[in-house]
């Protein structure tokens, strides 16, 4: 469809990475966004909007995780004659069964979850999945019709996550992980490796809090070679990665961790930095086969497999800054601003 006005509704957070990125390439091909934050997220926004009165669309978009606004925007969006595309991003029903185990995946609350899942995403005319995974688990277990789906990679904010030089090697380098310590990313098989690592020498160095802080933690009691720190603002974080020497990904055992690609990844990449990672069928075939992508694809759950690719790593300082142009090659050619904006504007043609 031609550019017009984009209504991104609902009460997400602007400044959320994907959000930033996806409304980067809407501005580059020349749509105008209004945002509409209804003061009562759910079911009633749309009743809200008759009051409110959002300016004229041409297009509802509704962001990331924003499950819970999917049937008043597109209640909105049918009485005013306009197309819904959505970008969940993720599956409440895959996060509450096959993330978090809270679920048993033959229980009433279960089922009742995704019934309720595939009408909401029933009411859309465009799905948007991050990953070729996430696109099929929409179309096998959520019941989106294959037409209705675009792949779109998160991508990394390109003015921001930028190559820098390697800083100078000392007596050990720094392997970083970043992130929200949840179990898709696998924290404690970090804390393992670095337990058994019997390289040169290395500082692991944990950045950012969750739910498996604390036992991370505890498992690192008495290791001198492992230290976390709190997080630091988003603006911040590409030159926190600069300092380091090796980026880590995730390592989880989750259904899930196969299906996505973090955000943690593309920023390693982006920043032009060595990259240890499980491999998953959500990285494009031609990156996986790869010899000299810039990451080093470990099992996942794998800590020996870890310990392993950090210790070939740091015996070859000098191939370091080799690797993390190779890292940013990756980036390149599969993953940057210029091919997310080819893929919005695929999924967006597709709607006329």
């Amino acid at each position: 469809m031609k550019p017009g006005t984009v209504l991104w509704w609902g009460r997400f957070d602007p400044d959320y990475s994907r959000n930033r990125i996806l409304r980067q390439a809407y501005a580059a091909l020349g749509w105008n966004i209004v945002d509409f934050h209804p003061l009562l997220s759910g079911l009633v926004g749309d009743v809200e909007a008759l009051l409110r009165r959002p300016p004229p669309a041409d297009l509802v978009h509704l962001p990331c995780f924003r499950q819970r606004d999917m049937a008043a925007a597109a209640r909105y969006a049918r009485r005013h004659g306009l197309p819904l595309l959505i970008d969940p991003l993720t599956s409440a029903y895959d996060k509450q069964v096959y993330e978090k185990y809270h679920l048993p995946v033959d229980s009433l609350r279960a089922r009742w979850l995704l019934h309720y899942e595939r009408w909401l995403f029933s009411g859309a005319d465009r799905v948007l999945a991050d990953t070729p995974e996430h696109a099929r688990f929409f179309i096998k277990t959520l019941g989106v019709d294959p037409a209705k789906v675009n792949i779109v990679y998160v991508g990394a904010e390109e003015p921001l996550f930028s190559p820098a030089p390697l800083p100078a090697v000392g007596n050990e380098l720094e392997v970083l992980f970043f992130g929200s310590f949840i179990p898709l990313q696998g924290p404690q098989v970090i804390v393992d490796a670095a337990r058994i690592y019997s390289g040169p020498p290395v500082r692991w160095t944990l950045l950012g809090q969750g739910p498996l802080r604390a036992d991370c933690q505890r498992r690192a009691r008495g290791l001198a070679n492992v230290n976390f720190e709190n997080w630091i603002p988003y603006r911040d974080l590409p030159a926190r990665i600069h300092r380091a020497h090796i980026l880590l990904g995730v390592f989880g055992p989750t259904a899930k961790a196969g299906r996505v690609m973090p955000n943690k990844v593309f920023q390693a990449l982006a920043c032009g930095r060595p990259l240890v990672t499980c491999q998953a069928p959500s990285y494009p075939d031609e990156l996986l086969a790869s010899q000299n992508s810039g990451i080093a694809w470990i099992q996942a759950a794998d800590a020996a497999g870890l310990a392993d690719a950090v210790a070939e790593l740091a015996s070859q300082p000098e191939q370091l800054a080799a690797k993390g142009a190779a890292s940013r090659a990756s980036y390149e050619k599969y993953f940057s601003t210029d091919m997310i904006r080819e893929q919005l504007h695929a999924a967006l043609t597709a709607m006329t």
